[in-house]
């Protein structure tokens, strides 16, 4: 019998919630997977993250680049970054992702996946990019009732901090916040639960797609460009060496 090879998959990593619970769905076996819009047996083989190189920080998420690196160990994964500038034009960015999808194609990988929800717009422009590096492009969340999903999120254990948000839809007290049943009844009406008009974006520090949980501790909170950032640090180091022990 021939041996089934499964499809070699890099995952767009925002370090927040929706992409940590799309790494959670790609790794379930295909039969356990209900409305998917891909068949048979995926492998993830590396997480593929944007980070303004100035900063050192994630693009659009503010979360420190040394966070994402221990998110990465964390959930047993290889890190791939596109550092680009801030204010980076469009054609700056799609350059930078080509060289890292002709790696990907290098390593053998196929398809990347995204977490997006429900913007089309979005995930044609995701779809006609990833055709034009050769690659195909999977949404394992696709088309989910992000009011059930979050709330799914939350009772298989995901944890999760807010990381950014965007003070026009969001007090700015829920900066920082965690992801969690009250942040979720909190929400003014309008609001996606998931933040998928950007709204709001997290950090993921744990749940079931973790070895481990990623400590972090709650830093300053800040306004620039229009939006809030709440800076997340690594735990101290006494903490984490306990962690570890």
């Amino acid at each position: 019998m021939e041996e089934y090879i499964p499809t070699k998959v890099w995952l767009a990593w925002s370090s927040g919630k929706d992409s940590a619970w799309a790494l959670h769905a790609l790794r379930q076996p295909a039969g356990e997977r209900r409305g998917e819009p891909w068949p048979g047996e995926v492998e993830v083989t590396a997480l593929l993250t944007t980070v303004t190189g100035i900063y050192d920080r994630v693009s659009m998420h503010g979360v420190r680049e040394e966070l994402l690196s221990r998110q990465a160990e964390a959930v047993g994964l290889p890190l791939r970054t596109v550092t680009i500038p801030p204010d980076c034009d469009n054609e700056r960015y799609e350059r930078e992702m080509a060289r890292a999808m002709a790696e990907a194609r290098a390593e053998g990988v196929e398809a990347v996946a995204f977490g997006d929800l429900f913007l089309a717009d979005v995930r044609a422009y995701r779809e006609r990019q990833m055709a034009r590096a050769g690659m195909r492009a999977l949404f394992p969340l696709w088309g989910r009732d992000t009011a059930a999903l979050a709330r799914r999120m939350v009772a298989a254990g995901l944890e999760a901090r807010v990381s950014c948000l965007d003070p026009r839809r969001l007090p700015r007290e829920l900066a920082g916040h965690l992801f969690d049943e009250e942040f979720l009844r909190l929400l003014p009406p309008g609001v996606d639960p998931c933040g998928e008009n950007g709204e709001f974006h997290t950090f993921a520090f744990a749940g079931p797609m973790f070895r481990r949980p990623v400590p972090v501790e709650v830093g300053e909170t800040v306004e620039r460009g229009g939006f809030v950032f709440t800076d997340l640090k690594p735990a101290g180091s006494a903490r984490t060496a306990g962690e570890r022990s």
